[in-house]
């Protein structure tokens, strides 16, 4: 059966003043009436029931993560002793699933990403299951087709045409990092990469054979964790196995050893990794001087700006241009919006005179 495994392991510092370490990005709203985590469960809906929906979570978030997600059984709230980034954290889930389902087909996803309309979303994840079906050793991932030449993204090359499906199916030819600009036109020119959005489909066995083969540093302490799964010393077991695990993502740890066997799906749908503020222009629409707004808000002689603001709190503003403006009720965020990466010199900047109470 096909079961959904959010990962919600992010700490989001780039979404300061909202974002905090007690609740991070995933845990925000960004569109609509919902979180980012409760709209990647929801997009999973009616294929795959809460019964079959698992959230991979730090113990910092698990309890926000039960509580913004009732209706999935608390048992399938992992929590993660420490973050171990992909590889690990896939894993884990892998051998949860595995134990009470032989045949499960992992659906694995972030759970801050804004992805829509969901009807595409689910067409997508269909018929990469009915390849996985047809060859159950295959990994699929997703792949956005770039819209501009984005550095901050890992690129996918592909290859042969292995479907017929609405959705264009490829084998992978090549992974590449994050390029520099020239290096992303160039790629974006010959229309044969996509951006790799950290969304995959395997089965749950499939992917456990694959860390044995690729990554058995990981793959011997899973088969230990496994042992314990339902046991009274599974908390005891799991603080021992997983905090030694090397923190290396799934792409670096398996699907770029894996030729042969990695599939890229051509996402039909809109993505977005709403990965800082400036994301919020792509997400909502812009009034004629370019602002974008998400809140109470009286712009005068104001250009090009990102205000948000919280609590029917209003922001005034006058004769500014280019900024972000992001209230919260303990603090407010006023920035170049030209110099957004500077968020997180302010973090370490906060952190140095022990303003640790509003990080």
């Amino acid at each position: 059966m096909l079961h959904a495994v959010i990962m919600a392991g992010g700490v989001g510092t780039r979404f300061w003043p909202q974002s905090r370490r007690q609740l991070p990005k995933q845990f925000l709203r960004m569109t609509g009436t919902e979180t980012l985590i409760q709209e990647a469960a929801s997009r999973c809906q009616p294929a795959i029931p809460d019964s079959r929906i698992w959230v991979v979570s730090g113990g910092a978030h698990a309890v926000e993560a039960a509580r913004q997600l009732p209706t999935i059984p608390g048992n399938q709230i992992l929590v993660e002793p420490c973050g171990r980034n992909t590889a690990p954290c896939i894993g884990l889930a892998a051998i949860q699933l595995l134990a009470v389902d032989p045949d499960a087909v992992m659906l694995v996803m972030p759970a801050d990403h804004v992805i829509q309309p969901e009807a595409q979303f689910q067409l997508a994840v269909q018929q990469a299951v009915s390849l996985i079906e047809q060859e159950p050793n295959t990994l699929v991932l997703f792949g956005v087709e770039p819209d501009y030449p984005a550095t901050g993204f890992g690129y996918i090359q592909r290859g042969e045409r292995v479907t017929t499906e609405t959705c264009p199916i490829y084998r992978v030819k090549s992974f590449h990092e994050k390029p520099n600009l020239l290096t992303a036109s160039r790629f974006m020119a010959t229309s044969q990469y996509y951006w790799n959005c950290g969304i995959f489909v395997w089965r749950a066995q499939a992917i456990l054979d694959a860390l044995k083969e690729f990554a058995p540093e990981i793959a011997d302490r899973l088969v230990r964790l496994s042992s314990g799964i339902n046991s009274d010393n599974w908390n005891q077991l799991l603080e021992t196995e997983f905090p030694p695990m090397p923190s290396i993502s799934i792409d670096y740890a398996v699907l770029e050893k894996a030729a042969g066997r990695v599939c890229v799906l051509e996402a039909p749908f809109e993505w977005d990794d709403v990965g800082s503020w400036q994301a919020l222009p792509r997400i909502f629409d812009s009034d004629r001087e370019g602002n974008t707004i998400d809140g109470l808000c009286c712009p005068v002689e104001t250009e090009g700006c990102i205000i948000r603001s919280s609590d029917k709190h209003l922001i005034a503003t006058i004769g500014l241009k280019d900024l972000i403006i992001v209230h919260t009720p303990t603090a407010t965020l006023v920035a170049d919006k030209r110099d957004e990466g500077s968020i997180k010199k302010l973090i370490a900047e906060m952190e140095k005179r022990g303003l640790t109470e509003y990080l």
